[in-house]
């Protein structure tokens, strides 16, 4: 496990390094999911497609690079389902409902306003979704990412996993720059899942080997990883709580 760890942040260092050299991201991307020039190509390009027409429901993380996504999903009348930050409240998500927004779909996609005027709605009063977006520090075209490496997006979509709201219809998307599609293997551990399409400002890639979620890995989280979202934690007691 340590192993890969250290194998996926040194892919990730290498990356945040390659997108400030080259401009394509402002310094200080280091540590997070970088918010890249071309985003809102990026997102114009996911819209061109049939997967993002189909969609009615999305779920979408609170990146800033994500932003132009949840902009444009709300204008086009889609529900979006956004990430509390580091899940760290109960409920874990925000609903995002075009049709009852105090605000323009461009204010309430903001997560710092969407944390505001939304709801908050656990995955048991969440619809089957349509289209996964996530963030990505580098990705590949076999559709394996990685994140910043907090875990957070697979403990996302493993709960979605986990409550039946994916199914084999349902899409996983990255936008990215073109900077961070690698074309080499990158580590993976079993717990993590694959993109199906990347979108980068260029082009869009279908991906060689889809991989879902089937829900939580528990050996992958900390004791402190545990107790820090509500989700969770209360998943946690329960099934301790199981017999076995």
């Amino acid at each position: 496990m340590a192993d890969i760890d250290r194998a996926k942040q040194a892919v990730r260092e290498r990356v945040w390094t390659l997108l400030e050299q080259s401009g394509a991201a402002e310094a200080g991307v280091r540590g997070y999911i970088p918010t890249f020039n071309g985003a809102d190509e990026a997102a114009e390009r996911l819209t061109t497609l049939a997967a993002w027409q189909r969609s009615q429901v999305v779920k979408a993380v609170p990146d800033q690079a994500q932003l132009p996504v949840r902009m444009r999903a709300l204008r086009e009348g889609k529900i979006v389902y956004m990430a509390v930050p580091k899940l760290a409240e109960a409920p874990p998500f925000y609903l995002l409902d075009p049709r009852d927004l105090p605000v323009s779909a461009c204010e309430a996609a903001d997560r710092a306003v969407a944390a505001r005027i939304a709801p908050k709605v656990g995955v048991e009063e969440m619809r089957p979704v349509d289209l996964v977006v996530c963030g990505s520090v580098a990705v590949n075209q076999a559709g394996v990412r990685l994140g910043k490496g907090a875990g957070y997006s697979d403990i996302e979509v493993a709960l979605l996993a986990e409550a039946g709201l994916l199914s084999d219809e349902t899409t996983i998307v990255t936008t990215v720059h073109e900077l961070q599609v690698l074309d080499e293997e990158l580590p993976e551990d079993e717990h993590d899942f694959h993109v199906d399409l990347i979108v980068t400002p260029e082009r869009v890639i279908a991906c060689t080997s889809p991989k879902r979620p089937t829900g939580l890995s528990w050996e992958r989280m900390s004791p402190e990883k545990i107790a820090a979202i509500p989700v969770v934690a209360k998943r946690a007691l329960s099934r301790d709580s199981t017999p076995h």
